[in-house]
């Protein structure tokens, strides 16, 4: 890579970024497609990013007490000048939540704006960072984008929250979606039609395509004729691995060896879920099935899911599920929820099946016909290739270019 000149540099977008996901020491796997897109947006723009840490952990009460000293206030991630600052909230995420973050940032974003005179602040998530970048964009006199990647849908039913977001996306002088599905709650919302634009997220190419399987397979000591269900995302009620689980008692039914994969640690909001998973498993008689392999790099996913027969992701609430396109890449079919954006990640059934959210009955259909069916898994490969996350950056920096050209 070519080293960037003093004048290149002046001449490119100024960009803030506000991610409350984004990747740390201590949550490595948190947030990597807002990585991924702020690392290529860097390519073409100057960015910081603001990724605040909270204080107290409220979700686990063995480290509530205990600062987050692993985890540096300033560091360089790659191109990014990424920032931690520590905040404190009160627990059960009310609206103050909000207030907290922004009189928590708001010296922080003077003090960056001395050195770096940032000309957009860009926030991944409708809440509550889209709410504080708005604050922010006020404070600042500066237009604001935000993204929305899904949990947006859930926090507008709360009474208090939706009118925030509402204010928030109202203001923004562009709104980023990562599936129509979102688009539309955007608008309906309030949003200006002519300022939402859909940009679903993608995937690195040159990391995620199929490997050796036989490798792939040797390496999870999967036997010949034996069927491998492969899952990846935190160990949350919501990622639905407990329906895949259930799943796995009737495929096993009916005669088919199998065994579920799944790949992920417990999340924020998730804390004694993997208890829950093993005490099933143990329930149905398939503790020796059920696979929990914790944390796995992202150079090893591909591994998993290269060895899979099948890749599945029941869940109950997404945005635009990038292990679905990664999954595919690697050549697995998918079974997936009719969630967010996965009804247009996986168009026709070449590609994998879509079920209705929370349907037991209909999931363990489907992972069984996947599993009888002869796929093309070439063709799934190259339909999962065919988005990468540069073309998403370049979408991305247009559109907040974009929102240059309007004053707060």
């Amino acid at each position: 890579m070519t080293q960037t000149s003093a004048s290149d540099k002046q001449s490119r977008l100024r960009i803030l970024s506000l991610a409350l996901v984004y990747p740390n020491a201590t949550e490595p796997g948190l947030g990597l497609f807002v990585r991924a897109r702020l690392q290529q947006m860097a390519e073409c723009a100057e960015l910081n990013v603001i990724a605040p840490v909270p204080l107290l952990d409220y979700l686990h009460p063995s480290q509530k007490l205990r600062p987050r000293s692993a985890v540096p206030i300033r560091r360089q991630d790659g191109r990014l000048e990424v920032y931690h600052p520590r905040w404190l909230y009160p627990p059960l995420g009310t609206p103050l939540n909000v207030f907290c973050l922004f009189a928590r940032l708001l010296p922080l974003v003077a003090r960056i704006r001395k050195q770096f005179h940032f000309q957009v602040i860009d926030s991944h998530f409708g809440y509550p960072e889209g709410v504080v970048a708005a604050l922010l964009a006020a404070a600042f006199h500066c237009p604001f984008t935000v993204t929305l990647r899904g949990n947006e849908i859930k926090f507008a039913q709360y009474r208090f929250r939706r009118p925030l977001i509402r204010w928030a996306l109202r203001r923004a002088a562009r709104v980023i979606t990562v599936s129509e599905e979102l688009r539309k709650f955007a608008i309906g919302l309030g949003a200006d039609p002519a300022k939402v634009k859909t940009i679903p997220n993608g995937i690195d190419p040159d990391l995620f395509a199929p490997r050796d399987r036989s490798a792939c397979r040797r390496k999870y000591h999967i036997p010949d004729g034996s069927a491998a269900i492969a899952c990846v995302g935190e160990l949350v009620e919501r990622k639905g691995h407990h329906l895949v689980v259930r799943a796995l008692r009737e495929i096993v039914n009916q005669g088919i060896d199998a065994d579920v994969w799944i790949a992920g640690t417990t999340g924020r909001d998730g804390p004694g879920y993997e208890t829950v998973i093993r005490n099933l498993a143990a329930e149905l008689g398939l503790t020796d099935r059920v696979h929990l392999l914790g944390f796995l790099q992202r150079t090893e996913l591909p591994d998993l899911l290269s060895a899979a027969d099948v890749f599945c992701l029941p869940s109950t609430l997404e945005g635009w599920p990038n292990v679905v396109h990664e999954a595919s890449a690697c050549g697995a079919p998918v079974v997936a929820t009719a969630v967010g954006g996965v009804p247009e990640m996986l168009p026709t059934q070449q590609y994998g099946l879509v079920v209705r959210v929370g349907d037991q009955t209909a999931l363990d259909a489907a992972l069984l016909l996947a599993l009888r069916k002869t796929w093309d898994r070439d063709a799934i490969s190259a339909w999962g290739r065919s988005r990468s996350w540069k073309a998403v950056a370049e979408e991305a920096l247009q559109t907040i270019t974009e929102s240059c050209s309007r004053k707060i």
